[in-house]
């Protein structure tokens, strides 16, 4: 067990980890990505209820 915690300390350092600013520049993408998909099928979604809608003469 103690060589395993060892080789685990070991292994810890050789990571890079990525600085503050590219954490923060990549949490933007990710939200901005995230928010132009959720938009992008709320419209998708509006325009085939608005077909289904016009072609069936049925929901809200």
């Amino acid at each position: 067990m103690v060589q395993y915690l060892k080789d685990v300390r070991a292994e810890a350092t050789k990571v890079t980890w990525p600085t503050r600013r590219n954490t923060m520049i990549t949490t933007g993408a990710v939200l901005a990505m995230a928010a132009l998909t959720s938009v992008f099928f709320f419209v998708v979604d509006q325009v085939i209820g608005l077909g289904v809608r016009e072609l069936f003469g049925v929901g809200g």
